[in-house]
């Protein structure tokens, strides 16, 4: 998977880009079945919405092989390589639920406002890509994003540790309606195995979803190896202490792990 120069100029000046179904069906039916068997699990990784749904599963790539290979896939490896010009490595791993009727909001923020205030980050050379595991929808809890307002740098936030489970460096009422009222707001929405990835200073949130489709997204926090954390303070499996570049696997990895599922199921 290769970016174009017009695409690379086009994330530069929105913020984001989406790129449609990157992966296949087989791929993104082996990652669901195992996303559905993480979520199952009482581990510490495996973080609930108040309710007790799945809100999100963290670092799956360390103990689950599928989510290995997605973490060194060279369609979501070499985009961010070139962007940034050097190699990278995992600051974070998660598996979003936003389960069906009951997933929560996610308030408007920056992801590099938390992972420089919670983790050290020197600076914003770090950028979450994600795979959609479900249809995407504009009524099933999209992703909400302000093109462009990765332009106004890294924003005064507040520590939000009460409104959901997963605390989060939140933007007020005022910012957010000046940066949409430049950039407007995009709700990106495609099909399984799509990939949408943005800009860390990118301001995004999303609403709840209160349909009978789930909205399940993998993000990989992809960083500059050169742009390692400082101060971590959050625990390991949320904010990686491992540094070292990522290999990415061969482009055909996953889907002959997903064909080999399927042979043996028949």
């Amino acid at each position: 998977m290769h970016l174009s120069q017009e695409q690379i100029d086009d994330f530069n000046e929105q913020g984001w880009l989406f790129l449609p179904e990157l992966f296949d069906a087989g791929e993104v039916a082996l990652l669901k079945r195992e996303a559905e068997a993480i979520y199952a699990q009482q581990r510490p990784e495996v973080w609930r919405e108040k309710n007790g749904a799945p809100r999100t599963a963290f670092a799956a790539h360390t103990y689950n092989e599928a989510f290995r290979l997605l973490g060194a896939h060279p369609r979501l490896i070499r985009p961010v390589e070139r962007i940034f010009g050097e190699r990278l490595y995992m600051h974070q791993f998660k598996i979003n639920a936003k389960a069906a009727f009951t997933g929560e909001v996610w308030q408007w923020h920056q992801d590099y406002g938390t992972w420089k205030r919670d983790d050290g980050m020197p600076e914003p050379k770090a950028m979450n890509i994600s795979v959609f595991l479900d249809e995407v929808m504009p009524i099933n809890g999209p992703l909400l994003l302000v093109p462009r307002s990765h332009l106004a740098g890294d924003l005064e936030a507040t520590h939000d540790v009460e409104t959901t489970s997963y605390p989060l460096w939140t933007l007020d009422n005022e910012t957010v309606t000046r940066l949409v009222a430049q950039g407007g707001i995009v709700a990106p929405t495609g099909k399984p195995g799509g990939v949408l990835m943005f800009h860390g200073n990118l301001v995004h949130g999303s609403a709840g979803n209160i349909t009978p489709y789930p909205r399940r997204i993998v993000y990989l926090t992809l960083n500059a190896v050169s742009n390692f954390i400082r101060t971590p303070t959050r625990p390991s499996f949320i904010a990686h202490r491992d540094f070292a570049p990522i290999e990415p696997v061969a482009d055909d990895a996953l889907g002959r792990m997903a064909q080999g599922f399927q042979a043996a199921a028949e």
